[in-house]
């Protein structure tokens, strides 16, 4: 199974960004095509990490840093609740008797985790932002003027 709570947290973080007014759990639910609970987890999460924000007795989310601000990085640390990235695992019980079973994990540990290092960087490197422009150019591109 496909984890999908980076894109989806972007899509809303877009969604709140791009609103000109507070935009809802119900309402970003509805464009992200998912229920209003699983967006709330998210936005717990975002929110635990400075990158929203909700005020009491108004219905709605405001992002606490301007999109330029907030990487890729920074969203994927806080949706999915780690602080590195973590994109390949390793076998757990390789045959010590064998020399390949022996060195596969530290050999390919070490290669994935330089990956995985080079991936943060990229994506720290890009922001909500960036992905914001993207949107709009694709949207100008293709004539797709549909509602948020």
């Amino acid at each position: 199974m496909k984890d999908t709570k980076f894109s989806s947290a972007i899509h809303a973080l877009i969604l709140i960004s791009e609103s000109e007014t507070a935009m809802n759990s119900d309402q970003i639910a509805t464009s992200v095509g998912t229920n209003a609970s699983y967006i709330r987890k998210l936005m717990t999460r975002l929110r635990k990490a400075g990158i929203i924000e909700a005020h009491p007795g108004i219905s709605g989310f405001q992002l606490v840093k301007k999109p330029e601000q907030i990487s890729l990085f920074d969203i994927y640390k806080a949706v999915m609740e780690t602080e590195g990235l973590h994109l390949f695992d390793l076998h757990q019980n390789p045959n010590d008797a064998c020399i390949v079973g022996h060195n596969i994990k530290p050999v390919l540990g070490d290669m994935f985790r330089n990956v995985e290092m080079d991936v943060e960087k990229q994506m720290a490197a890009m922001s909500l932002a960036d992905c914001i422009t993207n949107m709009r150019h694709y949207v100008k591109e293709h004539n797709e003027g549909g509602e948020q």
